[in-house]
């Protein structure tokens, strides 16, 4: 660079010049910091992204923390710029993000005596596995395991490969759930949108009489989401989250377990029904889908009178989801703040 001196010299400073090319102190950067103030917008008020265009606001928060790696771009454009405004931009997505975000990186608490795991798990109605499949879930050592996407060819080769350390299990349409310990009051739970006209049946709920007493679970499998050329379509999963909130809310029972494919982040408003009734996982990220490259959590661990202490992945099966295998603490005095 080089700048005027009052004797009409010039003086040399760097490798171009102020307020040229490279732009001025006070200009230079303007652009990334003003990305920088939109992405940490972004962040902080993703609730203010209307829905009513292509569900813009459901899709964004569908794949919410990704927005870190566009801080990442942000941060190395303001290194090639030389720009101290654009570095100090940063600062609000990169602690907005933080906020958000950052507790799910901490390590996994200790385990306590009220702990129960449990895995949850979409086996897909093509796993040309559901041996090996099986094996994997039970080799995590749960208490519980909820399976989603169960067909008739299946369904044997599932309960006689988990029957030695899983006695109990319910299977109501093509979800099913296994236990370590008694199940009873098992039934179907209805949560078939308006819209669809076939059979359809991906809602269970039953009693599990664990250790530390009377526990309703309910097993979910809420419809596929779509993005396409008009945006999001949620519809069908919206409702049927309104549908499964109501029934959660007018469970009798204290405690109870959500595990279930929601097709859906616990930052998309379209689980609203259950986020704002539900405790979700306080750390990890157990991104489970698509299990080739996994983009984000669609396989939910959530829980009433109850924290969710840490989720994780396991080792892929023959699925196109990974299973999640999450910690639950029944002890109320550790309960997290309900999510907004």
């Amino acid at each position: 660079m080089w700048a005027g001196r009052r004797d009409g010299g010039e003086e040399r400073v760097g490798g171009g010049r102020w307020g040229t090319r490279g732009g001025s102190v006070r200009t230079r950067g303007r652009v990334i910091a003003a990305a920088a103030a939109l992405t940490a917008g972004l962040l902080v008020f993703h609730r203010a992204v209307p829905n009513s265009v292509g569900r813009a606001g459901s899709l964004l928060e569908s794949f919410l923390p990704w927005l870190g790696l566009v801080v990442v771009v942000l941060f190395a454009a303001a290194l090639l710029r030389r720009s101290a405004t654009a570095l100090l931009a940063l600062l609000l997505p990169v602690t907005a993000w933080t906020y958000l975000f950052g507790g799910l990186f901490l390590t996994e608490p200790r385990a306590e005596a009220r702990d129960l795991v449990v895995v949850q798990h979409n086996v897909s109605d093509e796993n040309t596995d559901p041996a090996g499949t099986a094996r994997t879930l039970a080799d995590a050592g749960p208490d519980l395991i909820a399976l989603e996407e169960l067909v008739p060819a299946a369904l044997p080769v599932y309960r006689r490969t988990l029957a030695p350390r899983y006695p109990y299990h319910e299977v109501r349409g093509t979800v099913g759930l296994w236990s370590r310990h008694p199940l009873t009051d098992a039934r179907l739970l209805d949560i078939k949108p308006r819209g669809i006209t076939e059979p359809w049946s991906r809602g269970l709920r039953a009693v599990v009489s664990s250790p530390h007493g009377d526990i309703a679970v309910y097993v979910a499998h809420l419809p596929s989401i779509r993005v396409g050329p008009g945006g999001l379509a949620s519809a069908h999963r919206d409702e049927s989250a309104r549908l499964l909130g109501r029934a959660l809310s007018a469970e009798e029972l204290e405690t109870v377990i959500l595990l279930g494919d929601l097709n859906g982040t616990v930052d998309d408003r379209g689980l609203a029904p259950l986020t704002s009734r539900m405790n979700v996982a306080e750390r990890g990220f157990a991104l489970s889908f698509p299990a080739g490259l996994p983009l984000t959590r669609i396989d939910q661990v959530m829980a009433r009178s109850a924290a969710v202490r840490h989720i994780r992945t396991l080792s892929a099966t023959g699925s196109d989801h990974l299973p999640v295998a999450a910690r639950i603490t029944l002890d109320r005095s550790a309960l997290p703040e309900r999510r907004a």
